[in-house]
């Protein structure tokens, strides 16, 4: 791949069959935009292998008081930041447990930064800023697998020992040769040429939903499918929270709600104490006794 030669990427590339989408009416235009979209999930399934290291390393980072930190620019970095601030209320760690970093500051996720994703210091920067430590998995997010930012902080964070991984939507991508760990994925050209936020900003959105996920359920933050973590910040997720207990426990809604309340507002204690018929500082020790997992804690 030649690098001053943007077209030789897949995702800039001309996609032969949405040639005519200007003259196209409404519903074909949506249709060829939704054939193009199917290739997505296809894409992200070649990679599962990759994705599968990438969690178990990401395990490993937050078992032993590490990070996820996610950083990018653009629609990558917003990407991050979206998967990052969406980690607290689902699974009630605390909000510097994953860490979603854009090119340009917080105020690049509603208006571009000119120039930002260009710099490497800028990527170097940001990572000392909030003390990156080798205990941290750091993913660099570039559909381009180019990016200078995220270059610059993948090169930073293996020199201080971090774990790097690089998510681009190219073979053989930049990125990739700056972290041990690569996940590409090549979904093809875009229906509109070029726009990134298209098929490969869904298929980066795929990985980061499965990273973060997965890695939380390892880390004992479901019981079966159930959010059994989730932070109760409003009536919408108390009313979930409510359901996920009765559901697990056979309880009905009034004994839910009771011993909800009676566990400060936390699901996982409320599930212990109803199924073992024991107190709330009982089912906190237990819970800790089994690292955070309900399903060892009402089995032992």
């Amino acid at each position: 791949m030649k690098e001053d030669n943007v077209f030789e990427l897949s995702t800039e590339k001309v996609n032969r069959n949405t040639l005519g989408i200007d003259t196209a009416g409404t519903g074909e235009i949506l249709r060829m935009m939704n054939e193009e979209d199917q290739k997505v999930a296809s894409a992200v399934k070649l990679v599962i292998p990759q994705i599968e290291e990438v969690v178990d390393k990401v395990v490993t980072s937050i078992s032993q008081g590490g990070r996820l930190i996610y950083m990018g620019a653009g629609t990558s970095g917003r990407l991050g930041v979206l998967d990052a601030v969406e980690c607290p209320p689902t699974f009630s760690v605390d909000s510097d447990v994953v860490v979603g970093l854009i090119a340009g500051g917080e105020k690049a996720f509603v208006k571009a930064v000119e120039g930002a994703e260009d710099d490497e210091g800028l990527g170097v920067s940001d990572l000392k800023e909030i003390g990156l430590t080798k205990a941290d998995t750091v993913v660099g997010i570039a559909a381009s697998g180019r990016t200078p930012y995220v270059i610059g902080g993948l090169k930073y964070a293996r020199g201080l020992g971090a774990t790097t991984v690089a998510l681009s939507c190219n073979t053989g991508s930049k990125i990739s040769a700056e972290a041990e760990h690569a996940i590409e994925v090549d979904a093809g050209p875009e229906a509109l040429t070029g726009s990134t936020r298209l098929k490969a900003g869904t298929a980066q959105k795929m990985v980061l939903n499965m990273i973060s996920t997965a890695a939380m359920i390892k880390l004992g933050k479901a019981y079966g499918n159930l959010m059994v973590d989730v932070n109760i910040s409003n009536y919408k997720l108390e009313q979930r929270a409510i359901g996920i207990i009765e559901s697990i426990t056979g309880a009905d809604k009034d004994t839910a709600t009771a011993t909800l309340k009676k566990a400060n507002n936390e699901v996982k204690p409320s599930i212990v104490m109803i199924i073992l018929g024991c107190g709330y500082e009982e089912a906190k020790s237990r819970l800790e006794d089994a690292n955070g997992y309900v399903r060892l804690a009402i089995e032992k």
